[in-house]
């Protein structure tokens, strides 16, 4: 896929930003492994949610060392759900997160989507610090959700507009 110039440019220094290949499979499933380790998709749930294109929408950003983040749509006519978001420990806080859901809003909207919604750890300051900078607001909580822990999970929503301005 080559990227319109707009995303193009908003790469940082080393890293690019592209659709997720077949071959990209086992390093995602180990990237997710340390990222996530009470829940991490495995190599069976990669290549399905792979196989769900084009319904299912995914992304990588490289750098030098590999996959640097990912992220996944899944469009479902005028609502369009993240099914994740993650950046490598090794290149938190530059950026990539909001580049990663920037690619994500931007192909939601491509495909006619006017909202997309996500679900986040309550306990995940991070992200969700991410999300509310980017214009998601809460609409529903599901009560001990994630597990083990029982921890909330936060439903987020972000309308999105024509000009690529979230209403909220």
């Amino acid at each position: 896929m080559t990227l319109p110039t707009a995303t193009a440019a908003r790469a940082t220094a080393g890293t690019s930003l592209r659709d997720a290949r077949w071959g990209d499979v086992e390093a995602l499933a180990a990237l997710e492994r340390d990222l996530f380790p009470d829940d991490a998709w495995s190599v069976p749930s990669w290549w399905a949610e792979l196989a769900g294109r084009p319904r299912r929408d995914y992304v990588v950003l490289t750098d030098e060392a590999g996959i640097a983040g990912y992220g996944g749509l899944d469009h479902g006519g005028e609502v369009s759900d993240v099914m994740t978001v993650a950046v490598a420990p090794r290149r938190r806080g530059g950026g990539l997160g909001r580049l990663l859901l920037g690619e994500l809003e931007r192909r939601a909207r491509h495909r006619g989507a006017a909202h997309v919604l996500l679900e986040v750890r309550a306990d995940n300051e991070a992200a969700l610090a991410l999300y509310r900078r980017s214009g998601f607001v809460e609409i529903a909580r599901r009560r001990g959700y994630y597990q083990p822990g029982a921890v909330d999970a936060l439903v987020l929503r972000k309308t999105l507009s024509t000009n690529g301005v979230g209403d909220g």
